[in-house]
């Protein structure tokens, strides 16, 4: 594009040529937005004024100023902490951090369109260099390792049962990711909700090539210095994810085919009878009555809200799966009540469009349009009513088993046009219509739009209350609205290793609440597998087990001994950790920092902590590196740089190790291998069969003593959105005196009289000043203090 006129205004910069258009803002400190349209004189009215355009995902909408210079070859565009240079000949650019440091680099940007019936076809590109030993993680729910150089991905939508690890595409579309050269990272954020695709690096070693189906490129550029700082900046646009009801932290059951309310007791009775800790239970698509969403089968279960009753009684919420599809059935009160609104998709010629799911015949209300997302969260209002605690969003890519025909018309040649009804995967057309867009458009959003009216429903139903919804499908933004699951993956070992770097990829994308089925939703699960998932599993934020319909059960006791008692570990694992992930999770919801992290968060110029893409950091103190292989008691794991205490069983006198190298690590079948940091500080309470509140009766602190130690708590009534209190614990070893203070903020009082202090990492101890009592052993220092205690000295 050669710039033939520079517009200037005190928050927006626009260049444009005779055909393309480069419109520069920022929205927010060290983010900077350019939206690119390259055949803008062939697709808009107004060139080179660009149309209003929505973003589904973005929700800051600030204008920050712009500093702009021009000289004869180039226009400067400084904000705050990043500048960008724009070649004027070519319409390049160049992303630079406030110390000039080149983050970025455009090599080209082109579009193009074809006049075709029913439907213009667009494709714009943008081609970025990359540079050599960049690395490019994220891009949200893909597979592979953490960096994903040297791939390529597609972002639409679809539904795959089972996928594999090298399944593309998948469930959600988020168009992110982090670039990290040396020590230094920024960000990336492709705002188009078409079908798009972005080649790593992969068909040519030197660029990473973005292309979008649609007329434009949105991007944003996000500065880092480190990867956490672009992920917070990218949270900051689109934004952070709420803090979750306690319960939902808790162990989760669920099957296809429970399929009546005796068998979900009866699971429910499986649990509490073998001592088994267990929050939630999910009721898959047979309690409906022949597949309508919205109704219960009244022969299987005749009595939804005494069901409700009696799990509650037992500590246990039940959250039913919600499809979006309705069942074309005449005189069926909620299908006659859409087709009457106007509220469904429709064929290109004007019809509604009638497909097949789990109800055929089929038909989809259109979830991209606002009426249509307030309609479709006012229908939760009977489940509410029922105690129903959380909604579960599946088949919502949207998943369609087939189309019934629809032909078109003729265009003027009198031939069928090519593309008329095209659809990729099980879903809906290319040419549907969703009001006045296309599906091509608006597929990846889809499920974004139906999280979005049950949550702000919920909210609205029952107020007192957090929303808690699950989905499986998504776009930028899905982590404001809902929890994600990875779909329907299969009881192999693969998959297990696959979900963690999954799991870290949506992470990056601030999707903190996240989780996969365990162990596997196809297939056979071994004793083996089934413990070896529940132990990488208990630092999962989401914590599911699920099976599907035609396969053996996977409940933790259908495979005996000795691996029943080794899962009752896992879950009691669980639970003890629940004060560490309740706090984590609350940092996310300020943050967008996810609890399950990379190793390169914290050490971001550690070429093998970027490697390490089968081990992740819980928090910033614990480093969890599972075991992923059958058969296998030890495995190899890398440890950054700084000491780590082996800490396998959230407690004892495990070996301190000086990181910055491998470490080989016993991993026997009881075994999750775990290291503290030093100066790391985590709290655990006491195992029980299900939550009640966050406000902990039993609280212990673990510290690994360092010269700087830090620690945080989070606690409140665990729902809702009353009073709440942050602690933190700040302190240090200095001349072989450990000092350790804590503060509080917030007005929720404390339900505790007593916490419990356990440091690791001193050679002796002949004070302590500020406890109860105390007792060393082992090399462990055990303190009693007072709840309201504020200082700790230990002298050695």
């Amino acid at each position: 594009m050669h710039i033939d006129d520079v517009l200037i205004e005190p928050s927006r910069l626009r260049l444009s040529g005779r055909h393309a258009v480069l419109e520069v803002s920022s929205p927010l400190p060290g983010v900077l937005r350019l939206r690119h349209a390259p055949v803008s004189s062939e697709v808009g009215f107004l060139h080179p004024e660009l149309p209003g355009k929505r973003s589904w995902a973005v929700t800051a909408d600030g204008a920050r100023p712009l500093e702009v210079k021009r000289d004869a070859e180039r226009v400067h565009v400084s904000a705050e902490g990043m500048s960008l240079e724009v070649d004027v000949e070519t319409g390049t650019w160049r992303f630079r951090d406030a110390g000039g440091r080149e983050l970025a680099r455009s090599l080209g940007v082109h579009g193009e369109v074809k006049a075709a019936y029913p439907m213009s076809r667009h494709r714009s590109r943008l081609v970025l260099r990359a540079h050599p030993g960049e690395r490019y993680l994220g891009f949200g729910e893909k597979v592979g390792p953490l960096d994903k150089r040297g791939m390529h991905f597609t972002f639409w939508n679809t539904d795959v049962m089972p996928h594999h690890p090298d399944t593309d595409p998948l469930y959600q579309s988020i168009p992110f990711f982090v670039g990290l050269r040396e020590d230094v990272a920024w960000g990336f954020f492709l705002d188009e909700s078409w079908r798009s695709e972005v080649d790593v690096a992969r068909a040519d070693g030197t660029q990473v090539t973005w292309e979008s189906w649609g007329p434009e490129l949105d991007c944003y550029l996000f500065v880092g210095p480190g990867p956490a700082d672009v992920v917070r900046r990218y949270a900051a646009l689109t934004g952070c994810p709420p803090l979750p009801p306690l319960w939902s932290l808790g162990a989760q059951q669920s099957r296809w085919g429970y399929e009546s309310a005796d068998d979900v007791r009866g699971v429910i009775q499986g649990y509490r009878q073998r001592g088994l800790p267990l929050d939630c239970v999910y009721l898959d698509i047979d309690y409906m009555d022949a597949y309508k969403v919205w109704t219960w089968d009244g022969a299987r279960y005749p009595d939804p809200a005494g069901l409700v009753k009696e799990a509650a009684a037992q500590g246990v919420r039940v959250v039913p799966i919600v499809d979006p599809a309705l069942k074309l059935e005449e005189g069926w009160a909620l299908y006659e009540e859409a087709r009457s609104r106007d509220y469904l998709v429709r064929y290109d010629r004007g019809g509604v469009l009638v497909g097949e799911v789990w109800p055929k015949p089929a038909v989809f209300p259109d979830l991209t349009r606002p009426e249509v997302q307030r309609w479709w969260g006012g229908l939760h209002r009977d489940f509410v009513e029922l105690g129903i605690a959380g909604f579960w969003n599946d088949m919502n890519e949207p998943s369609c088993f087939a189309v019934q025909p629809d032909m078109g018309i003729l265009t003027v040649t009198s031939q069928r046009a090519e593309g008329v009804g095209k659809v990729e995967g099980p879903t809906l057309p290319y040419d549907a219509r969703h009001g006045d867009r296309r599906h091509l458009e608006v597929h990846n959003v889809y499920a974004l739009g139906m999280a979005k009216g049950a949550f702000e429903a919920l909210r609205e139903l029952r107020p007192e209350a957090r929303p808690f919804v699950l989905t499986r499908a998504g776009y930028a933004g899905i982590q404001r609205y809902a929890a994600v699951w990875t779909g329907d993956n299969s009881s192999h070992w693969a998959q297990l290793e696959t979900s963690l770097a999954m799991l870290m990829g949506l992470g990056l994308a601030a999707v903190a609440f996240t989780g996969v089925d365990i162990p596997g939703f196809i297939g056979r699960a071994n004793g083996e597998l089934l413990v070896r998932w529940m132990q990488a599993g208990t630092f999962y934020p989401l914590m599911r087990n699920h099976a599907g319909k035609g396969t053996p059960p996977q409940e933790p006791w259908r495979y005996g001994e000795p691996y029943l008692t080794l899962a009752r570990e896992a879950l009691e694992r669980r639970y003890r950790l629940l004060p560490t992930l309740y706090t984590l999770m609350h940092e996310a919801s300020q943050t967008g920092i996810a609890p399950m992290r990379p190793l390169l968060m914290e050490a971001p110029g550690d070429a093998d902590a970027v490697g390490a893409f089968d081990q992740f950091l819980f928090g910033q103190d614990l480093l969890v590196a599972p075991v992923v292989r059958p058969g296998q008691t030890k495995r190899l794991a890398w440890l950054p740089a700084g000491a780590w205490l082996e800490w396998p069983g959230l407690e004892g006198t495990g070996q301190v190790t000086e990181g910055g190298r491998y470490v080989i690590a016993d991993g026997p079948l009881d075994t999750v291998p775990v290291w503290l940091r030093a100066g790391g500080a985590v709290a655990l309470t006491q195992p029980a069969l299900h939550t009640t509140d966050a406000n902990w009766k039993h609280l212990e602190w673990h510290v690994h003593a360092a010269p700087e130690i830090r620690g945080r708590l989070y606690e409140d009534a665990g729902d809702g959105y009353g009073a709440s209190r942050l602690t933190v614990l700040r302190g240090g070893l200095t001349d072989g005196v450990l000092r350790l203070e804590r503060s509080d903020t917030g007005a929720l009082a404390r339900a505790r009289s007593e916490e419990t202090v356990r440091v690791y990492g001193l050679r002796s101890v002949k004070q302590v000043t500020g406890a109860r009592e105390h007792r060393f052993e082992d090399g462990v220092l055990e303190v009693k203090v007072a709840a309201d205690w504020t200082r700790l000295e230990v002298e050695p």
